[in-house]
């Protein structure tokens, strides 16, 4: 008899879990709040692991089609000195970095779900368990109602309802001292000369301005909170704040750019448990991690994947859950940990760790960095390469 999944959530994680469970041999209905189900957003960079997850939910070939590869690039201090240039080996990490914007990998999930299997414009509100199954309260603009499954999945982001339920005891998200501006642009690519991505150090500061299609250039700028007025979150006010400081290439791009964003970098502390009974969660809701980390999405994408494969056939749905949680708690931890590492090294206004960061990077040779990278992923287990 078939089994029915609620996902709360239609961002990458909810629709990717959407379409494993499928796989899987599930029905899955999707609470999304929001009032379209096309996500708007900036960019965001699928290493091997990445792909491999999306090959196991044949969506691979199509997102792939929509991105771009990097294969040049430079490091530059924020006046434009060239402190390194590098090629970047293909295979180096077990396969290419592709960059996307974020629309295109969304686009792709939502396409091979379909919008059928969305409820927009509906919040959940709570749930209750019992031993047929799973009662998600929602509410919209026809009411309150409720929806009847055999499992939940919390992928709702940081901030995530679910999570609060499972965890009502949990701390608030975590700041870290950082906050980004990013922007997408199309047609500024000639700015770019002929690299495919320009990576800035400074005190504080760390930017980096990389192709992520055919014509688009996705950008971020991280700034130690300290490094800018207090209380100044405007984004294009900030890019203006900083401007004087950049290179020509910098500031033309970022010139072009109407399409801007304004955070305030948080993560979570890893949680002892996820779910529990049929409750789990997936993605943000379970591992907010910090951009620093480059597997925001990575680890959505192998979440999804795994859970669909600890729920295959007819596996007993609750030892199922537990056994997915295992495999990837401690995992995610890792990158949590990671991420918060190296955060505090690429955010340091220590002007002594700033001239020892550049002179380490500087000499690192890129096949070393790139040795580096794959290391520290096997031990976080992200490399899912097939």
């Amino acid at each position: 008899m078939s089994r029915t999944a609620v996902i709360v959530g239609a961002g990458i994680g909810g629709l990717a879990a959407a379409l494993a469970l499928r796989r899987a041999g599930w029905n899955v209905r999707i609470i999304e709040r929001a009032v379209s189900p096309r996500e708007l957003g900036y960019g965001l960079g699928l290493a091997p692991n990445a792909v491999a997850a999306l090959r196991d939910l044949d969506v691979a070939d199509v997102v792939l089609s929509r991105s771009f590869v990097p294969r040049r690039g430079e490091l530059r201090r924020q006046d434009g000195t060239v402190l390194k240039r590098a090629e970047l080996p293909p295979r180096a990490l077990g396969g290419p970095l592709v960059m996307a914007l974020r629309p295109a990998l969304h686009g792709a999930l939502l396409d091979a779900v379909g919008a059928d299997a969305i409820a927009l414009s509906t919040v959940a509100t709570g749930f209750t368990t019992s031993s047929g199954g799973v009662t998600v309260h929602v509410r919209s603009s026809v009411g309150d109602d409720v929806v009847e499954g055999d499992l939940l999945v919390g992928a709702d982001g940081v901030g995530s309802a679910i999570r609060q339920r499972l965890h009502p005891s949990q701390p608030p998200p975590r700041p870290c001292g950082i906050v980004a501006v990013r922007g997408v642009v199309h047609g500024a690519v000639p700015h770019l000369g002929d690299c495919d991505a320009v990576y800035y150090l400074g005190r504080g500061v760390e930017s980096v301005l990389i192709r992520a299609s055919d014509t688009g250039i996705y950008w971020f700028l991280s700034i130690a909170r300290d490094v800018i007025p207090e209380g100044l979150q405007e984004p294009k006010a900030i890019v203006a704040h900083l401007a004087p400081q950049f290179d020509e290439t910098w500031r033309g791009v970022t010139a072009a750019t109407t399409d801007l964003r304004f955070d305030a970098l948080v993560d979570r502390d890893p949680l002892p448990f996820w779910g529990t009974g049929a409750v789990t969660l997936l993605g943000d809701a379970a591992h907010p991690l910090l951009p620093q980390t480059g597997q925001g999405a990575a680890q959505a994408l192998v979440d999804a994947v795994a859970l669909g494969k600890a729920l295959a056939g007819n596996a007993p749905i609750e030892p199922a859950l537990r056994a997915y949680e295992r495999e990837r708690l401690e995992k995610t931890a890792a990158l949590v940990a990671q991420g918060r590492r190296t955060a505090r090294v690429m955010g340091t206004t220590n002007w002594l760790l700033c001239y020892l960061r550049e002179w380490a990077v500087r000499l690192m040779p890129i096949q070393q960095f790139v040795r580096l990278s794959v290391r520290v992923n096997r031990r976080a287990g992200t490399d899912i390469r097939h």
